[in-house]
């Protein structure tokens, strides 16, 4: 299998939550990189195409979407979320 991610991905096992229209099903975080991530589920049915990943020390949230499902781990990709950022608007 050749590999096609550009940033190589860490290794975590770190506790995480899947959070979507109000409701939160947690998963493992089995590894991380800057573009992605590799999650665990109970029932992969349940995570939807795209969602919040909330790390366990709430310090992270992501924006994802499902990238491939294998058994019971979901690949996630990153969705880039645009800053608030007011400069350059003129008045």
């Amino acid at each position: 299998m050749d590999e096609r991610r550009k940033h190589p991905r860490t290794e975590i096992d770190e506790p995480g939550l899947v959070s979507a229209g109000g409701s939160v099903m947690h998963c493992v975080v089995r590894n991380i990189s800057p573009e992605g991530a590799a999650i665990e589920v109970d029932n992969p049915a349940f995570v939807p195409a795209r969602f919040r990943l909330v790390m366990h020390n709430g310090a992270e949230v992501h924006e994802c979407s499902i990238a491939w499902i294998q058994k019971n781990r979901v690949g996630l990709t990153f969705i880039a979320v645009p800053q608030a950022d007011r400069r350059g608007e003129g008045g």
